[in-house]
């Protein structure tokens, strides 16, 4: 049986933690991924927010980038589920002397301890993929956000994601194995222009881009280490065809044969004075 291991996060083991820190602190340092980020918190930064809140903010890193940026000197919180991921995202954050920049607690996205319209900008990165309950998480969005403050979602279309193998067969079937073993909601950024209005959230702006990685990798790589060995866990391949289909991937990542892609979508949407 799969299980996201995000919304499970608190129930890993050491090692499991582990390679989830490194696996996001990893894409944090992607150029495409933080291109991405950088995008759409522009957008967000030119409306002047005086506090922004993320919610499920994992070891820190895209508060990290918003606290190092010289147009924006006002307030960050990120809250988190996983004591263990907020413990290791003050410290990053204090080895980057951004301590006193931005704070980190430990709280339920489905429940957040945070007063009605405490925060002109909300930002969900790669969050709703792996929640419960989406719809609880973007209400509880909504009312912690100001009437007319942002709520920013940035997450993948996993059902578009695709490794390359030549034997297509086991290629579909390892792509949806990934996918099945990694997130809860696959098809969530699909409903958002349906969801998002019946929560009071008018939709600003949105926009997808293809993140792409032919020949070299780095973010298809980190992800393929980090969650490969769930899909063996949780019995979705053969472990032969995942050691093969794994052993592949190594290789082409090598000698620069390497195919990899998924579409990711940005929406800001405002909430309705």
């Amino acid at each position: 049986m799969s299980r996201d291991p995000h919304r499970y996060v608190n129930e890993l083991d050491e090692a499991a933690i582990e390679r989830l820190i490194s696996r996001l602190e990893a894409r944090a340092k992607d150029r495409v991924f933080t291109t991405l980020f950088d995008n759409y918190m522009t957008k967000i930064i030119s409306h002047a927010p005086k506090s922004i809140l993320e919610i499920g903010s994992g070891t820190g890193s895209m508060m990290r980038s918003l606290a190092r940026r010289r147009d924006y000197s006002g307030r960050i919180l990120g809250i988190e589920q996983s004591p263990v991921f907020v413990d290791a995202a003050r410290r990053l954050a204090s080895e980057e002397g951004l301590a006193d920049r931005v704070d980190f607690h430990v709280g339920d996205a489905h429940k957040l301890d945070v007063p009605d319209r405490s925060f002109d900008a909300v930002i969900l990165n790669t969050v709703l993929s792996h929640v419960s309950d989406t719809m609880t998480v973007l209400g509880e969005a909504t009312r912690v956000v100001k009437p007319g403050g942002v709520v920013a979602i940035f997450d993948g279309d996993y059902g578009s994601m695709t490794y390359a193998h030549p034997d297509v067969d086991l290629a579909q079937r390892m792509n949806a194995a990934l996918v099945q073993a990694t997130f809860n909601n696959v098809y969530i950024m699909r409903e958002l222009p349906r969801i998002l209005p019946q929560l009071g959230l008018e939709i600003a702006e949105a926009w997808g881009d293809a993140v792409t990685e032919i020949g070299d990798a780095s973010f298809f790589k980190s992800f393929a280490a980090t969650y490969v060995p769930y899909v063996k866990d949780a019995g979705l391949a053969p472990a032969h065809e995942v050691d093969e289909w794994y052993a592949y991937q190594e290789s082409a990542m090598s000698n620069r044969t390497f195919f990899g892609s998924c579409i990711y979508y940005t929406f800001l949407a405002r909430r309705r004075s």
